[in-house]
């Protein structure tokens, strides 16, 4: 019945109707992301990868906070399909049963794309062997999740930046420009029911590489080409929000397509700091208040749960801090940003006063002769606070050099660390943190003391 149900009303459709009945009474402001997403009809949703599932923090964030998962590597040519017609699907199966477990819908990523793809691919220099090749992947792939996600990044990263030219991939080599229609026609035979999109990278605003797929699209709706979305991945640097995404966006969705924000992050120069988190909240807020402004932008995703796990360090040095969770999964000002932005509250959805209880605990980050980091993490309990307060007591001879996130006063060897504003409210098992450098120009570099409650 179920898939009876969705090739009817299509799977997207049949999960967004189910969002929309269970959003929140219009009288309670929505206190999570996917809450005040439902709210205005649209997903909100984050990358995830298998591997972490078995990290407490990491799914409950994941699970409290998002309404779809993407999984990050786990459906991409080089897992499901790592040898001639020798299929597998154990992590991505993993994937859509967490997601289904908690109501989430499930973005497929990704059936064509040049990266992580196996060499035997590569190795193929017949067109007719390369189309059957790829025709028998999707067929495989999507036709093993058909009815159980909702949207397909078809092909990924086809065109080149500047000129906007097609990529120079073994697709494009051997097959020709033709490749990225048939593999939409071959994906929707596979999975009827799915939406089809169109994904890359640098065509958030108006530029050669955007128009390039506008022009793509435009074509593929005129020539009746199944195509129902295009994927803006939004991978950005802070200060840098394209001024005209709202209006790209616009473009996009007057062509009769759907248009999603799929990898959204937005990386500085690390360490972050007070003025650069407040840069990179302001530009979540461009980007999500640019898609709710537009009734064919349907869906916000993040590329990735937490800074701790985020791609952005890896590929570009002296960069990070790109997601809305930190490391220790505390909320960030850019995370406040985006709920006002869906319309919610930072201090909602924890339907409580603000006086619960909150616990704290102590790492340290790093350690030098005269010296060392540390770092503090305030969780609150069972029910929400509106603030906290955290007493770190000093050892002889040490003294607070710096601190980040907190406002600290000092008093003899104590220091009392208040809230630096936007990470005061807590919902029930959420966290904040802050981290500091000690000077112990004695060498005395033992942890301080540590105590902490709510106001």
């Amino acid at each position: 019945m179920r898939r009876a149900l969705i090739a009817v009303l299509g799977a997207a459709t049949l999960f967004l109707a189910m969002l929309v009945a269970a959003a929140l009474p219009a009288s309670a402001a929505p206190g999570t992301l996917k809450e005040a997403a439902a709210a205005k009809g649209i997903v909100f949703g984050t990358a995830a990868a298998q591997n972490h599932l078995g990290e407490a923090a990491y799914t409950e964030t994941l699970n409290r906070e998002f309404n779809q998962l993407t999984p990050e590597n786990e459906m991409k040519w080089e897992t499901t399909e790592p040898s001639r017609n020798s299929f597998g699907y154990g992590a991505a199966d993993q994937h859509v049963g967490h997601a289904r477990s908690q109501g989430m819908a499930v973005r497929g990523h990704t059936l064509v794309w040049h990266s992580q793809l196996p060499g035997w691919v590569e190795d193929i220099s017949s067109r007719t062997e390369l189309l059957d090749v790829m025709r028998n992947h999707i067929s495989n792939v999507a036709g093993h999740f058909r009815g159980d996600l909702e949207y397909w990044d078809v092909v990924n990263e086809a065109f080149l930046d500047g000129s906007g030219a097609r990529r120079d991939t073994v697709f494009q080599r051997v097959i020709g420009d033709d490749y990225i229609e048939e593999a939409f026609r071959a994906a929707r035979a596979a999975d009827p029911g799915a939406e089809l999109c169109y994904n890359d990278y640098n065509i958030d605003g108006r530029n050669a590489k955007s128009d390039a797929v506008y022009a793509m699209v435009q074509d593929f709706k005129r020539r009746g080409v199944p195509i129902d979305c295009v994927g803006l991945q939004a991978h950005l640097i802070v200060g840098s929000v394209p001024g005209d995404i709202q209006a790209n966006i616009q473009r996009f969705a007057d062509l009769g397509v759907k248009v999603y924000i799929t990898e959204l992050d937005i990386r500085m120069q690390t360490p972050p700091d007070s003025a650069k988190l407040a840069q990179q909240a302001d530009d979540y807020r461009a980007v999500t208040s640019a898609c709710v402004a537009v009734a064919a932008c349907k869906g916000i995703t993040v590329w990735g749960v937490t800074d701790k796990y985020s791609w952005v360090p890896d590929v570009f040095e002296g960069e990070g801090a790109a997601l809305l969770f930190d490391d220790d999964y505390g909320k960030k000002p850019a995370y406040d940003a985006t709920l006002e932005a869906l319309g919610g509250d930072p201090g909602g959805g924890d339907g409580g006063g603000g006086d619960g209880s909150v616990t704290c605990a102590y790492t340290r980050t790093a350690q030098w002769g005269t010296g060392f980091n540390g770092r503090v993490t305030i969780t609150a309990g069972g029910g929400s606070v509106s603030s906290w307060t955290a007493v770190l007591t000093m050892n002889s001879g040490q003294d607070v050099a710096a601190l980040w996130n907190g406002r600290p006063t000092e008093n003899g060897s104590t220091v009392t660390v208040k809230p630096a504003g936007w990470n005061s409210s807590l919902a029930p098992g959420a966290s904040a943190s802050f981290g500091f450098t000690v000077n112990a120009p004695d060498g005395n570099v033992s942890d301080p003391g540590l105590a902490c409650d709510t106001p």
